[in-house]
């Protein structure tokens, strides 16, 4: 007999959707900043999206008291911090120490992404050779994916240069290298190995329970299905059955059964949440299958779109109402705030306030900076 994800406990706490807001809000250093470091910052939130460049700045800033650019630039310079393949196939900014040791764990969910696409133009192809040449390549010097995949098409012309390039980048730990990711530095992601810029072999990987712990501390109270979607891994419901011991169990609103460290911190409900500039693909938007503790449904079309951008959001009281946006010039700079639903003057004022603090932080070489509302 199947095990059902809904909460066969009945007598769990049952936490609202606003109890479980302020527990991610509090966990995401949101409710105030912190005074950590961002190295500290980025292994806390088990990683950081990364997509493009400069996403986790805009992330790091609104968490941190007196983040600075340098901060995060100067991680990359000194390979503390590395921008690779991680959970759900997606580019996530970790510590090296994270990237080395988390690869192993979901190295599963890249080969399944691998198989989804290339299926058709992969069978009877043999991978390892391809991986073998491509690593070869990358470590003599890092290259662009477009490059990476026409000098492999030289030994192997049956294969699309895009399909063998996904090869090496599934089963070879790849990094991009700077200037990739320095703020205020522009230029195409350039790959070599995790293992040869980071002057080591992949770490003895951590256990999957403590990858869900991990997570847990970052997101949780969460549901088996919560952990599925944040990591991509499927069928954990065994590992997390081999945790129950250890953890504590809610329900939510919808009747899932929901897990959490012991004594994690749970603030209550009516807890004040100031606004908040979120960045472009924010992993409280991706990391959960019941979204509604930081986005109502009516407003997803909104924040994602068709062609895979996770647009930058704002928090009013914890939740997302809107989205925004900065344009610059040379000498001026624009934040352009789009609220789904009309502010009341309070709210107005309180996102103007943080917002001519995200100007500075983003444009503080422009001598004139504006905010606009659209509605």
């Amino acid at each position: 007999m199947s095990l059902s994800l809904r909460s066969s406990n009945t007598s769990a706490p049952l936490l609202s959707t606003k109890q479980l807001n302020r527990a991610l809000l509090h966990r995401q250093m949101l409710l105030e900043r912190s005074n950590v470091t961002a190295l500290e910052a980025i292994e806390q939130l088990v990683g950081i999206q990364a997509q493009a460049p400069t996403p986790p700045y805009f992330a790091l800033w609104t968490r941190l008291e007196n983040f600075q650019h340098e901060e995060l630039s100067s991680l990359f310079i000194n390979r503390e911090v590395v921008r690779i393949a991680l959970m759900r196939s997606t580019i996530h900014l970790v510590s090296a120490k994270d990237g080395m040791g988390l690869r192993p764990v979901v190295q599963p969910v890249l080969e399944k992404s691998l198989q989804s696409t290339y299926r058709k133009a992969l069978h009877g192809i043999e991978l390892a050779p391809i991986a073998h040449e491509g690593c070869r390549l990358v470590e003599e010097d890092p290259i662009t994916f477009n490059e990476l995949g026409k000098l492999l098409a030289e030994k192997w012309p049956d294969l699309a240069p895009s399909v063998l390039s996904a090869v090496v980048r599934t089963l070879v730990p790849l990094v991009q290298v700077p200037p990739r990711g320095i703020w205020g530095s522009s230029g195409q992601a350039a790959h070599t190995s995790a293992e040869s810029w980071l002057g080591k072999s992949l770490a003895q990987p951590p256990s999957l329970e403590s990858m869900l712990l991990r997570y847990l501390g970052a997101f949780g109270p969460a549901s088996i299905k919560d952990m599925q979607r944040w990591s991509g891994l499927s069928k954990l419901r065994e590992t997390v059955e081999a945790l129950r011991p250890k953890l504590s169990t809610y329900t939510d609103e919808q009747g899932n059964e929901l897990f959490d460290l012991p004594n994690a911190p749970l603030p209550k409900e009516d807890t004040e949440a100031p606004p908040r500039f979120l960045s472009e693909f924010d992993n409280m938007l991706l990391s959960y299958d019941n979204r509604s503790r930081i986005i109502n449904e009516c407003h997803k079309p909104l924040v994602f779109t068709v062609n895979g951008i996770i647009r930058s959001t704002i928090l009013i009281d914890g939740f997302v109402c809107g989205t925004w946006r900065i344009e610059q010039t040379n000498e001026s700079a624009s934040l352009h705030i789009h609220p789904f639903e009309k502010l009341s003057p309070a709210e107005r004022e309180a996102l103007t306030a943080e917002g001519a603090k995200l100007l500075a932080f983003a444009a503080a070489s422009a001598s004139s900076r504006t905010i606009v509302f659209t509605k």
